[in-house]
C-alpha cells in the first residue's frame, strides 16, 4: 500500500485535537516550576505532581486565564460555570492514575477558524472549534536498549502536572493539506497570544488526528480512526494522506475500518495500529472532588478579552491599507507579532512604510532565513534599518551601497551612519566630481555612444555602469543619468 492511492468515490472527514502546553512559571495544581527542559530527570517534582495520597492540588489561575484568553481569540463562547473532571486510565506516565481534565463543562465552546485554502490561496476556509478546554501534562517515558538488548523504560516526572491546553476542532477539514493549513494557523494565534511556545519539535505543540472516510456527497461519518505520534506538520500530512489510501483499499475491498488508535512512523510515512479506540465511558470521567468549579462572570471575561493583542488577520488587512503592500507582503510582515511590530517601528521611525516593508521581506527575511533565528535575536533594531532607509532617501548613499551598509551592520550592530562615515562609502553628489567621471566614460566607451545615439536605449544603461564602477559605486545615479544625457544629447 502506498500513500499515492486516490480517494475518488470516499470522502475524507478529518477533525484534529491539538495539545498545547501553556507558558505559565508554575504547574497546573502545584508550586513546582513547569520550564522543564534542560531540567535534571525528576527534580522539579513535589507531592502533587508524583501523586502522593492525601494531596491536594491548587489551581493556576495564569494556566485558566491563559486558556480563555486563547478561546477568546478563536471566537469561542466562554459559559459562565465551569469545572474539572477526572479522566480515569492505567498507563505508567500518569501519576495518580487519573488525569485532571474537563469533560462535559468546559472553560470555552463553539468557536472557529480561519485559514487561508491550500487549493486556492486567496480564498478562506473557516473550521469549527469544539471546545478549549484545560487539563494537566503527564510525565514522560524514556524507552532504553542496553548493551545486552535489553529493553527498559525509565521515567521523567518534571512534565507532570504542566498546565496542557486541548483545542478540539470540528470535523471539518476534508484534506491533509487543509489540516496542515489548519495548524499553522491555530499555532501562528497561540504564538501572537504569547499562551505557548508553540514549538512541535519540543512537545509544547502536539496533535491527534481523527479521520474517518464517507462516500463522497453522504452526510453520516464513517468510523474513525485516531492517529498520534506526529512530531511535525509535515509529518501530520503524510500520515493523513497514508489512512485515505489505506482506508480507500480496505473500503473498495468491501471490508470495515476498525476503530483504534494508530501511531504515526514519520521515517516511512505510514501508520501502525497500537490499540483499540477507547470511548468517553471507557474513562469513567466524574467530577473532580478536591477542586472547586470555576465561575467566569461576564466582567472577567471582558477583563481577558481586554487582553487581547490584534490578531494575524486583522493586522494583514491594515498592513494592504495603510502602508499600500501587496497581500503576500502583507502576510510576511505578519507571520509572527514579534516580526510585524519590528517592521512598524521601523516604518515609523524612517518615515517610509513602503521602503521599509520592502527591506524587511527582501532583506530581512533572507538573514533570518540563513541565521535560523528570530528579528529580536539580530544586533541590530528598527532604529539600524529606519536610519539606512533616510540615508538612501536624502541620498547619503546608493541603492547599490546600502545592502552592504547593512550586512556590517548585521555583523557588528553598528548604526549604519557610522559605518558610511568610517568607510567611505557616502555617495558622491557633487556635479564637478561626476562630470568627469561621465567625461571619462564617454570617451572611453565610444561604441556604446554611437548606439546610443543610434537610439539603442540599453547604450545609457552601460555608460551609467562605467561611471558607477569609476566611483565605486557611489555615484548619485540620478545625476550621473542627467549629466550624462547632458553630455550625449548636447
Amino acid at each position: 500500500m502506498t500513500a499515492t492511492a486516490v480517494a475518488t468515490d470516499w470522502e475524507a472527514v478529518i477533525g484534529l485535537e491539538v495539545h498545547a502546553q501553556l507558558l505559565t512559571e508554575s504547574k497546573m495544581f502545584c508550586a513546582c516550576s513547569s520550564r522543564y527542559a534542560g531540567a535534571l530527570p525528576n527534580t522539579l517534582v513535589c507531592p502533587v505532581c508524583l501523586g502522593m495520597p492525601g494531596v491536594l492540588p491548587v489551581m493556576n489561575r495564569a494556566a485558566v486565564e491563559s486558556t480563555i484568553l486563547t478561546a477568546l481569540a478563536l471566537h469561542c463562547r466562554i459559559p459562565e460555570f465551569s469545572k474539572f473532571d477526572r479522566k480515569n486510565y492505567n498507563y505508567p506516565d500518569l501519576m495518580k492514575g487519573y488525569q485532571i481534565s474537563q469533560y462535559d463543562l468546559p472553560l470555552s465552546e463553539a468557536g472557529w477558524l480561519e485559514f487561508p485554502d491550500p487549493a486556492d490561496p486567496t480564498q478562506v476556509r473557516r473550521a469549527g472549534i469544539t471546545r478549549v478546554h484545560l487539563e494537566e501534562d503527564t510525565a514522560t517515558l524514556k524507552h532504553v536498549r542496553d548493551a545486552s538488548g535489553e529493553t527498559y523504560s525509565l521515567m521523567d516526572v518534571n512534565r507532570s502536572g504542566v498546565p496542557l491546553m486541548e483545542i478540539v476542532g470540528d470535523p471539518d477539514l476534508r484534506t491533509p493539506d487543509e489540516a496542515g493549513a489548519y495548524l499553522r494557523a491555530l499555532r501562528q494565534v497561540l504564538r501572537y497570544l504569547g499562551v505557548s511556545t508553540a514549538n512541535m519539535d519540543e512537545g509544547a505543540f502536539r496533535c491527534d488526528a481523527n479521520i474517518s472516510l464517507r462516500p463522497r456527497g453522504a452526510t453520516e461519518f464513517g468510523r474513525k480512526v485516531e492517529v498520534k505520534n506526529m512530531n511535525s506538520f509535515r509529518s501530520v500530512v503524510r500520515a493523513l494522506e497514508f489512512e485515505i489510501a489505506r482506508q480507500t483499499e480496505v473500503l473498495n475491498a468491501g471490508g470495515r475500518i476498525v476503530q483504534e488508535t494508530r501511531g504515526g512512523v514519520d521515517d516511512k510515512a505510514i501508520t501502525v495500529s497500537q490499540r483499540s479506540k477507547e470511548e468517553a465511558n471507557d474513562y469513567r470521567y466524574f467530577p473532580e472532588p478536591d477542586l472547586p468549579p470555576v465561575i467566569t462572570s461576564a466582567v472577567e471575561v471582558d477583563r481577558i478579552r481586554a487582553r487581547l493583542p490584534e490578531m494575524p488577520d486583522a493586522k494583514r488587512a491594515r498592513f494592504a491599507t495603510d502602508f499600500g503592500v501587496t497581500a503576500d507582503v502583507a502576510e510576511t510582515l505578519a507571520q509572527s507579532r514579534t516580526l510585524a511590530n519590528w517592521f512598524e517601528e521601523v516604518a515609523r521611525l524612517s518615515g517610509n512604510p513602503r521602503n521599509a516593508a520592502n527591506w524587511v521581506v527582501r532583506d530581512i527575511m533572507r538573514i533570518l532565513s540563513a541565521t535560523g533565528g528570530e528579528v529580536d535575536s539580530l544586533k541590530i533594531g528598527p532604529g539600524h534599518l529606519a536610519e539606512l532607509i533616510r540615508l538612501i532617501d536624502n541620498g547619503m548613499i546608493s541603492v547599490r551601497t546600502a545592502p552592504e551598509v547593512l550586512e556590517e551592520a548585521v555583523a557588528h550592530g553598528t548604526m549604519p551612519a557610522e559605518i558610511v562615515q568610517a568607510r567611505g562609502l557616502g555617495q558622491v553628489s557633487d556635479t564637478d566630481a561626476l562630470a568627469a567621471a561621465v567625461a571619462e566614460a564617454v570617451a572611453a566607451n565610444p561604441k556604446a555612444v554611437a548606439d546610443y545615439r543610434a537610439g539603442k536605449a540599453t547604450a545609457m544603461g552601460f555608460l551609467v555602469g562605467a561611471v558607477m564602477k569609476a566611483t565605486r559605486g557611489k555615484g548619485n545615479p540620478g545625476l550621473v543619468n542627467e549629466l550624462l544625457k547632458r553630455q550625449l544629447d548636447g
